[in-house]
């Protein structure tokens, strides 16, 4: 599925918008858009799809999301099932244009540049930053229109001088996605990102980019140096790798949530990727017994 440009139009009257986002996400969608997005999480959980990063999402957290940067919110499907809202969040998109490139080249927007460049990869903002941040979000739908403007200049200023922020999307992502000859692997990735839990088929993807199964898969083992089920192994193990740190759930969980049918599969792939069994794995790097 090849991430949608999805159109925002901002009002005439102003520079960005700022206001609070809820939904169900049951039509959540793979998609982009030319503006610039910071989201502040209220309520609900599920996974967070940015470019090739996978993680959950929690009440709490603070992303910073760069233009044409393809993401995806998805609830958690048990809480699909109880609530018709289960994300709320405070979100503040705007343009390249609400800041002139004069005003940038100024020493005193430096750190507004650098907040900027930082979120072409996408970036989680905790520790100080975070409280500081997502304070001033919550008061900018209530004010009026200058007091917004000096709220969001301070929210990219102290974006832009934290030490604080966590990179969503890999270099190897970056560096690949806007050339011409990655087109086809883009729109391979994109799906496969969009659907690891589910059972893939080379017909879906030969449609997809159209192009014959047999050809399909030559083309991408020649261009990745690795079969497409390689690779989805490959992303289905990051994100287990995600969840062994940065949870405590029960490894048989982890493996069925990871998009793995049964645990000795699991087990055997997770080795021979990471090179540690996944009781290891999360020993070494996340120190949970």
């Amino acid at each position: 599925m090849t991430a949608h440009l999805e159109e925002i139009i901002l009002n005439k009257d102003e520079s960005f918008f700022i206001g609070i986002f809820q939904d169900n996400l049951e039509k959540s969608t793979w998609h982009y858009h030319s503006n610039f997005e910071i989201s502040f999480i209220t309520e609900g959980s599920g996974k967070r799809i940015v470019a090739d990063s996978v993680e959950e999402f929690h009440p709490g957290d603070l992303v910073f999301i760069g233009r044409n940067l393809p993401h995806v919110w998805i609830a958690d499907k048990d809480q699909i099932a109880l609530s018709n809202r289960t994300l709320e969040m405070v979100f503040l998109q705007f343009t390249s244009d609400v800041i002139c490139q004069h005003m940038l080249s100024l020493p005193e927007f430096k750190y507004i540049q650098k907040a900027l460049i930082f979120s072409e990869r996408g970036i989680q903002i905790t520790g100080k930053t975070l409280n500081e941040v997502s304070e001033l979000m919550l008061q900018m739908p209530y004010l009026k229109s200058l007091d917004k403007m000096i709220h969001f200049l301070r929210i990219m200023d102290l974006i832009g001088r934290s030490d604080s922020l966590i990179p969503l999307a890999s270099k190897n992502y970056m560096e690949t996605r806007f050339t011409t000859e990655n087109t086809r692997i883009a729109a391979i990735h994109d799906y496969l990102m969009r659907n690891y839990r589910d059972k893939i088929k080379l017909s879906n993807l030969s449609e997809i980019i159209n192009m014959a199964e047999g050809s399909l898969c030559r083309f991408f083992r020649q261009k990745m140096g690795m079969t497409i089920f390689q690779y989805l192994n490959k992303i289905k193990v990051d994100f287990a790798c995600k969840l062994l740190i940065d949870t405590d759930m029960n490894i048989i969980d982890i493996c069925f949530d990871s998009g793995f049918n049964n645990l000795s599969h699991f087990n055997k792939q997770f080795k021979k990727i990471t090179g540690l069994t996944p009781k290891e794995y999360r020993k070494k790097f996340a120190g949970f017994i």
